[in-house]
């Protein structure tokens, strides 16, 4: 009788190292649960307690860029004898981000004011500038406490277009989410203050979710929340209108300042946070305690 050949053992691979199940909508849950748990390890490690979150659109330009974008534009402008209606549209875009540029270099002086005062504290690693991680005004924030010689945050988040981690952002406090929720609940979950620059939709689902959780009181630490240029938000959200036709109430305007230049904001940034934090924000050197 002849012998039937046993096929050698398989070993079936584990759930956890198999890449086909965690990218599957089965395993969706564990995805979410990762962009909790890998953030929350890394904070740790690194000593983040809390943040000052820049929130502001990805497509403003640093003054050097859009100078350079306008000057091109003028030049073709003034070399056309015959100009097209696209080489003016051109034109006036270029002139636009050249104006709106002065957001990006604020947020860069605004970041290295707070990162300069938050080194200074007794209590190290606190209230840590924080961006969504790519360009724009969140490049901004990153590049101002790079250049004052302090850590800083990136939250980024895959999109099809627009977002890049900036060159700015500390190596080890890169994130890369994948789900919105979970990086607005990092953003919130970390922060003492927020200040919110000109921006598109993102930027206002970022402020109006905050703004919500403060006003059902959802919140129970103390966040300032600073809207920068007036009249910037003046003109996109009419707060009077708001009020007047009782869709929000008089007292949720206490719910943010504005603040147009960035020695306006810090005074008010720092006036507040030692208001609500003092014992988070004593000076001293570190290992002796200096009480103010």
């Amino acid at each position: 009788m002849r012998k039937v050949k046993k096929a050698p053992q398989q070993i079936p691979m584990k759930a956890y190292k198999n890449p086909d199940f965690l990218s599957s909508p089965d395993a969706r849950p564990i995805r979410m649960l990762a962009e909790f748990l890998e953030p929350s390890g890394r904070f740790r490690r690194a000593g983040i307690r809390d943040t000052i979150v820049f929130f502001g659109s990805a497509r403003l330009k640093s003054h050097k860029e859009a100078l350079k974008v306008f000057r091109k534009a003028e030049g073709l402008l003034l070399k056309k004898s015959k100009t097209s209606s696209a080489a003016i549209k051109h034109f006036q875009d270029a002139r636009t981000d050249l104006d709106m540029s002065r957001f990006y270099e604020d947020a860069v002086q605004l970041a290295k004011l707070l990162t300069q005062w938050s080194k200074k504290l007794f209590h190290q690693s606190r209230f840590v500038v924080c961006s969504g991680g790519g360009p724009g005004i969140m490049e901004a924030a990153n590049k101002g406490a790079y250049e004052a010689g302090g850590r800083s945050i990136g939250m980024n988040i895959s999109l099809p277009f627009e977002q890049y981690a900036n060159k700015y952002i500390s190596k080890e406090l890169n994130f890369e989410f994948h789900y919105f929720f979970m990086r607005k609940f990092w953003f919130v979950y970390l922060s003492k203050a927020l200040v919110v620059f000109p921006g598109g939709f993102g930027t206002f689902d970022e402020l109006m979710e905050v703004l919500t959780l403060l006003q059902t009181r959802k919140l129970r630490k103390k966040i300032t929340v600073v809207l920068y240029g007036k009249e910037f938000w003046n003109k996109v959200i009419d707060i009077d209108t708001l009020i007047r036709m009782r869709l929000i109430s008089a007292s949720d305007v206490s719910l943010f300042s504005y603040a147009n230049s960035p020695e306006e904001a810090f005074k008010y940034l720092v006036k507040e946070l030692r208001k609500n934090y003092p014992d988070e924000t004593k000076e001293g050197r570190r290992g002796r305690r200096i009480d103010k």
